[in-house]
């Protein structure tokens, strides 16, 4: 037991140092977070300073920060937003993590660690830190469509890295890697997840309502944190993670309805104690083990930093955002956090890894918090430049893929329909678990297969594994066939969803983009499976039949795209003439303000593929007068792309960056619904800043 004084001469040392890093690191615009690491190290046992902290009370009362800090997290989860956010988010975070995860199981092993270290560093390196971003986001003031999206990935990761948690958890006290143990994990967990949640949401949604009616805050705060610490408990108990615990008793608590309002009270409290978390985990930090494994640190931090720009980047594009939000919701994603810290944790107090693991997950961490602020920065100049970089075939598809995307969200009301796009999606999961159950099995049941091939074969013990991995692989062919062909009928359902074909005997002018979508969506499912196969099925096989199956998949959808793209280029072209006629007779024979958004209504139902287009007239004032597209950057900005201008005497199809804007010019601009609003706002009113380049 530690003595009253021993207690609050830690606490004062550790919120007195808190207090003064944090102070410098705001006025130098650095992340909070990152001058709570700082005072850790300055308190800690690895820096030769006259004070320190006592680690066993720092790490005692970082414990009640990591509980309040996953029920706050679970504050914000319930049903209902998940059902809110969709499946857009949930497949772009699925596909996101399931890349991290195979990329770091791939480092750890490349760097020689055990399979158990390879897969917690799998863990560290897949997760987003929601602490960090929320922390940026308030920093930058950056408000609106981005962090709807950042924060919806955000909820789908921390359920993964929930998931994440329980499985280490028991494979670090005991349970190994194999199918059988992982599979008897998996079994236990779903037991207990659902046991508790089907008493939980019988009693603590109600609990909570009577409370709250009673109208005294402090009787909130107080029932609130007893149900988190209740949990905790309970989940501790049956051998799981706190983490676990509280993260499930926020969700009970937030299915209330009153989620906001306990937020609220819990908020100052968690601060404080995620403070100390924090705290606790820079004590960690070794300096002399982090020089030893320098190497590591960094392929870790590159490997998260480019891993995240990228997979998230794709994913959210993938699933209808424009290319601007895409890339700046990827840099923002791109660093670890918490769940890092609390994985890494695991694994050091269970001993399944060595000590060196946690402080290199600390270092990596920091090096991401760091860049954080940067990078959401720059994801504006990182937009423009791929935007200028894009094949003009590839531009004009960004510019239109998000308005398809709308399109097959909306429900058509067919019975019929859904109920063949249902049947389609359960084909797909049935070949996933088909090629996931033989991946695995032979994997297993190598040991029982191999005699049985030498007494019937006659082939070597050595010759064994290659055998199976062939056998394997043969069996495979079926199951990826099936996942194949379905992807493309799934594909070719929701593209007629989004632009249904012409009547028989008439021109189908939405063929080109239709075939477009089509294979992009194709992707886009294929990705979503093969991503989380080959994460799970990692520790079980070598990566190469994996990766080789994904190299030769990406080489012949990528060569689809391409083809389905330059055919969508001609059509787009074939469009603006469209377009510059139909502008130029109804400028001609009507001279009302209006004439040319007339014209586009037509356009819009001759050629539905456009999303909403519009036409955009240059009034006097317009900051874009006497600029050129490349300075103005309306594509890379709004995610819009002008397809014709219009003036006396003059019309521009397919404009280039080098063209000039003037006043009077009548702009046709095309895109999803928020991409065209994005860029009406830009050219009318908005300040355009001064472009770094002013041609393509």
């Amino acid at each position: 037991m530690h003595s009253s004084a021993a207690f609050l001469q830690t606490l004062a040392l550790v919120l007195g140092v808190a207090a003064l890093t944090t102070v410098i690191c705001q006025r130098l615009k650095q992340p909070v977070v990152f001058g709570y690491l700082i005072a850790g190290l300055l308190v800690g046992p690895n820096v030769p300073v006259p004070f320190a902290a006592d680690p066993e009370i720092v790490h005692t009362l970082s414990e009640l920060g990591v509980i309040l800090l996953m029920f706050a997290l679970g504050l914000e989860f319930s049903l209902g937003r998940v059902l809110q956010i969709g499946v857009t988010s949930g497949l772009a975070a699925l596909g996101e993590t399931s890349l991290m995860l195979g990329l770091g199981f791939l480092v750890g092993h490349l760097l020689g660690w055990t399979m158990i270290e390879s897969a917690f560093t799998a863990g560290i390196v897949a997760i987003s830190s929601t602490t960090i971003i929320s922390k940026a986001f308030v920093e930058q003031g950056i408000r609106g469509r981005v962090t709807e999206i950042v924060f919806g990935i955000l909820i789908f990761e921390d359920l993964i890295a929930i998931l994440l948690v329980a499985i280490l958890t028991a494979v670090a006290a005991g349970g190994g890697l194999t199918p059988a143990d992982l599979g008897l994990t998996v079994v236990r967990l779903s037991t207990f997840l659902v046991a508790l949640l089907s008493i939980g949401l019988l009693v603590i949604p109600r609990f909570m309502r009577l409370v709250i009616k009673l109208g005294s805050d402090e009787t909130t705060l107080v029932a609130a944190v007893g149900i988190c610490f209740a949990c905790a408990f309970l989940a501790l108990s049956f051998g799981y993670s706190v983490a676990l615990g509280a993260f499930i008793a926020g969700s009970l608590v937030a299915e209330s309805g009153e989620g906001k309002a306990v937020m609220h009270l819990v908020h100052p409290v968690r601060d404080m104690f995620v403070a100390i978390f924090f705290v606790s985990v820079g004590m960690l930090i070794d300096p002399s083990v982090v020089a030893q494994h320098w190497a590591a640190v960094l392929v870790l931090a590159g490997i998260v930093i480019a891993g995240k720009v990228i997979a998230v980047s794709v994913s959210t594009f993938l699933t209808g955002n424009g290319l601007g939000l895409a890339v700046q919701t990827g840099m923002t994603l791109a660093q670890v956090g918490e769940f890092s810290f609390i994985i890494a944790a695991i694994g050091l107090a269970n001993g399944a890894t060595r000590s060196f693991l946690y402080p290199v997950a600390v270092a990596v961490s920091a090096l991401t918090t760091l860049t954080t602020p940067w990078l959401i920065r720059a994801a504006g100049p990182v937009t423009s430049f791929l935007d200028r970089k894009l094949p003009a075939r590839v531009q004009n598809f960004a510019a239109f893929y998000g308005s398809w995307v709308q399109q097959v969200r909306r429900d058509t009301g067919d019975v019929k329909e859904r109920s063949y796009v249902r049947r389609l999606m359960q084909l797909l999961f049935v070949d996933a678990a088909l090629l996931l159950a033989i991946v695995i099995g032979a994997a297993a049941e190598i040991g029982r297969i191999g005699p049985l091939l030498q007494s019937w074969l006659g082939i070597s013990e050595s010759s064994v594994p290659t055998v199976v991995t062939i056998g394997a692989l043969a069996i495979s062919v079926l199951p990826i066939i099936g996942i194949a062909r379905t992807a493309r009928q799934l594909g070719f359902a929701l593209a007629i969803r989004a632009m249904p074909p012409a009547m028989i005997g008439r021109v189908d002018f939405a063929a080109a983009p239709r075939n477009a979508l089509m294979v992009t969506l194709q992707i886009a499912i294929m990705l979503s499976i093969i991503l989380p196969l080959l994460a799970i099925t990692q520790p079980f096989v070598t990566a190469a039949p994996g990766l080789l199956t994904l190299a030769v998949v990406a080489l012949v959808l990528g060569v689809a795209f391409w083809r389905s793209a330059q055919s969508l280029h001609g059509h787009t072209r074939a469009g603006a003439e469209a377009i510059v006629a139909m502008l130029g007779e109804q400028m001609t024979t009507d001279t009302q303000p209006d004439a040319v958004h007339t014209a586009m209504a037509k356009i819009d139902l001759v050629l539905p593929w456009l999303g909403a287009p519009v036409a955009i007239q240059l009034m006097p004032g317009s900051p874009a007068i006497d600029r050129s597209l490349a300075s103005v950057d309306l594509r890379g900005r709004t995610g819009a792309t002008v397809l014709a201008i219009v003036r006396a005497g003059e019309q521009v199809l397919v404009p280039r960056g080098r063209d000039m804007l003037r006043a009077g010019d009548v702009l046709a601009v095309a895109g999803s619904a928020d991409a065209v609003a994005a860029a009406r706002e830009l050219i009318e009113g908005a300040v355009i800043p001064a472009a770094a380049a002013d041609a393509k």
